[in-house]
């Protein structure tokens, strides 16, 4: 069957997909018996959260343990989610969580913040993301006028703010272990990497899918190229944890960027030959397919990629200020 889909279906298909996440975590109203998640050990005392699709975590996340204290990245898309991760960090040590790092504002890496405050932990994040988490979410899921759930209206003006925000970077001691927290640009403008240097880990939040097409709703794609050339750069014995998608190395963080470069390279193309809108969603997807076409969640973002880089492109995309 050829491929069709017209404008206003492909501005609804990113914002669908993520309230269809959102509500049901919202309604996963006990942690079910079996985990959620995937638990790795990437590195001595560094853990992987690998949460797949699960609506209790909607996205990966982590915790690194030190000699005095933990530090977790991300805390799913549901309180389900972040106190089962909390229980199994318990697992391994009774040491405190200290810190928690939101790795940017979007709902499905912070909705279980308050979980880890209530067990004592700081929760920091780039300083845009104090600002963005509440209105940016409400906006990105719609809520105005009458269609507006109110349960999950409530998670998303209920989700806990970070106590702490940073410019730069930051770092952060758990006696001896380093944990580097760095701000990079390109998925949302508020994102944050999290590095363990003496386990050559990565947490990369959303700048990195591994084998995924991303949500660009607040992306600026030049940026994040540079962001991810400056990653890869990290060499190939470096462990990559992603916002979605499994564990990669250096050489998976490249081909997503060489994703990111081919996107713009098509709509651009596309451009100069005066195609616009759907005719260019058109144009492009079936060459776009041609080399991501199996790679998750192609058949709902490739037109919605398609279209905010050509607003990108444009000077007309509308990104978090």
């Amino acid at each position: 069957m050829d491929w069709e889909i017209t404008m206003s279906e492909t501005k609804h298909i990113t914002r669908t997909i993520i309230t269809s996440t959102l509500t049901l975590a919202v309604w996963t109203a006990a942690p079910a018996q079996d985990l959620p998640f995937t638990l790795t050990e990437v590195g001595p005392n560094v853990w992987a959260a690998i949460g797949g699709a699960n609506p209790a975590t909607g996205s990966n996340a982590g915790f690194v343990i030190g000699d005095d204290g933990v530090v977790v990245i991300d805390t799913f898309a549901s309180a389900a989610g972040a106190k089962q991760l909390l229980a199994e960090i318990r697992r391994r040590t009774k040491l405190p969580v200290r810190f928690v790092v939101n790795t940017h504002h979007h709902l499905d890496h912070a909705a279980g913040n308050a979980v880890f405050i209530e067990a004592g932990a700081l929760v920091l994040a780039h300083r845009n993301v104090h600002g963005w988490i509440r209105p940016e979410n409400l906006r990105l899921l719609g809520m105005s006028g009458s269609a507006v759930n109110p349960e999950l209206k409530a998670m998303v003006e209920g989700i806990a703010l970070p106590a702490m925000g940073y410019d730069h970077e930051l770092d952060l001691h758990l006696g001896s272990r380093l944990v580097r927290v760095q701000w990079m640009p390109g998925h949302t403008g508020g994102d944050s990497v999290v590095t363990i240097p003496d386990a050559r880990v990565v947490f990369t939040g959303d700048l990195f899918w591994h084998r995924g097409l991303p949500n660009l709703i607040d992306a600026t794609t030049a940026s994040w190229i540079e962001t991810l050339d400056a990653l890869s750069a990290a060499g190939p014995d470096s462990a990559f944890v992603p916002g979605h998608g499994g564990l990669g190395r250096a050489v998976d963080v490249t081909a997503f960027r060489e994703y990111l470069a081919t996107l713009r390279r098509l709509v651009s193309d596309a451009r100069q030959r005066r195609f616009t809108g759907d005719a260019l969603a058109a144009t492009v997807r079936p060459t776009l397919a041609e080399r991501y076409g199996q790679w998750d969640f192609f058949e709902y973002l490739a037109a919605p990629n398609i279209l905010q880089t050509e607003e990108e492109l444009n000077g007309t995309k509308r990104v978090p200020r």
